[in-house]
């Protein structure tokens, strides 16, 4: 097979030879890979179809198109692979404690409580902590991760549990995802009354990708209609078989809003760790963990909570999480008390950072400001890179008039604005998945954590974009710019509103669907001629109604005879009528439609436009 040539230049092939690109690469970055010029790639690729700059971040279906093309095998690096190849080269190692065994010392377990929506989470993570956080939550969603440590005595001796508080309804499942990641153990919850449901057995799913031991709480069994023993068999299905019928999963009945059995829950988890896991860390080393939630504070800036994996956490540490970076200025921990210290499998709430890292980004202390600053902006162009690249609608030259001209793709621009990272991405997710059809296609423009500002107003004017602020509001002079140009800004508190406002915004969007809505019937009893009209029927309305100016066929022993008939003239006696019901005589006249016999059927229909489900 000769190898391709554009404008005379041959390319190398590949014979099968692997080339690795990140996410969002260009055909520049290709082109450096196997020593080839850009521009020629660029030619290669109009021949395949596809318009793309030698500069421009492209998706990876584009890069393995060409790839193939070359008879190159295409490698994407994975986000993680990428970013442990980035620490590498700063001779960072991480994910793994230093030093030897003797090193290591045990740490409290980390725990997710998990389950279907009304089941109880809240609640029972509010009998565990001794507070309320159920009352000032919209719509009943725990709008915040944040993450707490509780002690229990198990066998005379005090231990220590972190539990992360992730938000628990389907439309957070990318954080519960990566809430799961960050978890030792997970609780899953079950309402006694109410059983197994969806999000129940997503929520188990989760925990088993993740490859995490699950401790079973049977909630609500003060409630009427409450049967424990029903919730024990539905999961034995889903492969978690009770330790009282011979399984290894501990299942505890209690009723979260009593505080009954929450001690024998707690146990249950240090139980459940001590059988199962080796829970150790080095706490001697520089510290590395994860960031579980993050935003913007008015007063104190970005603010970070992050949960200590391995080593300690100090005041004045300079510290790298996701793409922002800075020295601690000061840490609290889950009662709001400045802490000097954090140990492994302790939160604590981070001040000090340049901007807003994401939820489940992983954070790193480096020895030098200069280490982190290059590190956080690598991975800032990094994930803008793969953002272009996503962004890219892939159009091919032979359909792109066509496309252009009917208008067949719309897209729906948004722009996201919320008060955490971590709800802000979830929002996101959401919304990304809503599918209502090919014609219409949701394009995120921008998110990001704070108010919306006037350059967000700039953005959705430039690309008709309406503006999403979730649980925060237009700043300064933005909503009088808003109000002005036209931009449209919705605020939402509760995630659901959002979504099935922008699901009906898009189904809007839709060309309308019709249906065909059968009307009535008329068998020819008579034919009649006029010399004006031409053949007029007389029939005998057999069903429903006729109605003059709608559709009709004719049929003939069955058969249709023609179709898209207009009922032109409808007449009882001798008075013209809008329409005849059935078990009534009349005469219908098809307008230039002559070819009529007794014994035919008229059937009326019209077409109605079709609700989208």
């Amino acid at each position: 097979m000769q190898a391709p040539s554009v404008g005379g230049v041959m390319l190398p092939r590949g014979n099968g030879q692997t080339v690795r690109l990140s996410r969002g690469a260009s055909l520049t970055d290709f082109a450096e890979k196997i020593n080839a010029n850009p521009a020629s790639l660029v030619g290669v690729m109009m021949n395949l179809g596809e318009m793309v700059t030698a500069t421009q971040s492209v998706s990876d279906e584009t890069l393995k198109l060409l790839a193939e093309e070359m008879n190159f095998v295409l490698e994407i690096v994975s986000p993680e692979e990428e970013d442990r190849e980035l620490l590498e080269s700063f001779s960072i190692e991480f994910g793994e404690d230093e030093g030897g065994e003797e090193m290591l010392v045990s740490r409290p377990p980390v725990v997710t409580v998990m389950g279907h929506v009304d089941h109880g989470k809240t609640r029972l993570l509010d009998a565990i902590r001794k507070t309320n956080v159920v009352a000032g939550e919209a719509g009943g969603i725990t709008q915040h991760i944040g993450a707490y440590q509780v002690a229990t005595e198990v066998n005379g001796e005090e231990r220590a549990i972190t539990f992360i508080d992730t938000p628990g309804h389907e439309a957070f499942t990318a954080m519960r995802a990566r809430g799961a990641k960050s978890t030792d153990i997970a609780i899953l919850v079950v309402a006694a009354n109410d059983g197994v449901m969806p999000q129940t057995i997503e929520a188990l799913n989760h925990a088993k990708a993740a490859d995490v031991p699950i401790v079973v709480a049977v909630n609500k069994i003060d409630v009427e209609g409450a049967d424990p023993t029903k919730v024990r068999g539905q999961l034995t299905e889903f492969g978690l078989v009770a330790e009282e019928y011979g399984g290894d999963t501990m299942f505890v009945d209690i009723s979260a809003r009593q505080g009954q059995n929450i001690e024998q829950l707690l146990e249950a988890v240090v139980l459940t760790a001590d059988a199962s896991l080796d829970l150790r860390a080095n706490p001697e080393q520089d510290a590395q963990g994860i960031a579980i939630e993050a935003h913007l504070d008015k007063g104190r800036g970005a603010v970070a909570t992050v949960l200590v994996q391995r080593g300690t956490l100090r005041v004045g540490d300079t510290m790298v999480a996701g793409d922002a970076y800075g020295r601690v200025r000061a840490m609290l921990d889950d009662k709001g008390e400045n802490v000097e210290e954090a140990t492994p499998s302790t939160p604590v709430l981070v001040l000090g950072l340049t901007n807003v890292p994401g939820a489940g980004d992983n954070f790193l202390v480096v020895d030098e400001d200069r280490t982190a600053r290059q590190i956080a902006e690598k991975r800032a162009a990094r994930e803008r890179n793969a953002a272009f690249a996503k962004r890219t609608r892939r159009v091919s030259l032979e359909d792109l008039d066509q496309v252009l001209k009917a208008g067949l793709v719309q897209d729906l621009n948004i722009i996201i604005k919320g008060d955490a990272s971590g709800s802000v991405e979830a929002l996101e997710s959401s919304l990304l998945q809503l599918d209502v059809g090919e014609e219409v296609d949701i394009r995120v423009l921008h998110r990001g954590v704070g108010a919306v500002t006037e350059s967000d107003i700039d953005l959705a004017m430039g690309s008709d974009a309406i503006v999403i602020g979730f649980n925060v509001r237009a700043a300064g002079r933005a909503a009088q710019m808003a109000e002005r140009e036209g931009v449209d800004v919705r605020y939402y508190s509760v995630i659901y509103q959002a979504i099935e406002e922008i699901e009906a915004a898009l189904k809007g969007m839709l060309k309308p669907e019709y249906e065909e809505v059968e009307l009535g019937t008329a068998e020819i009893r008579e034919v009649f001629r006029s010399s004006k009209l031409g053949n007029i029927a007389g029939v005998l309305i057999r069903s429903g109604e006729v109605k003059r100016n709608t559709k009709a066929r004719l049929l003939r022993d069955g058969k249709v005879i023609a179709e898209s008939l207009n009922i032109e003239g409808l007449r009882r006696f001798k008075d013209d009528v809008t329409e005849i019901r059935e078990g009534f005589e009349g005469g219908i006249n098809l307008g230039n439609f002559n070819d009529i016999k007794i014994d035919d059927v008229i059937a009326t229909y019209e077409m109605r436009e079709k609700p989208r489900g």
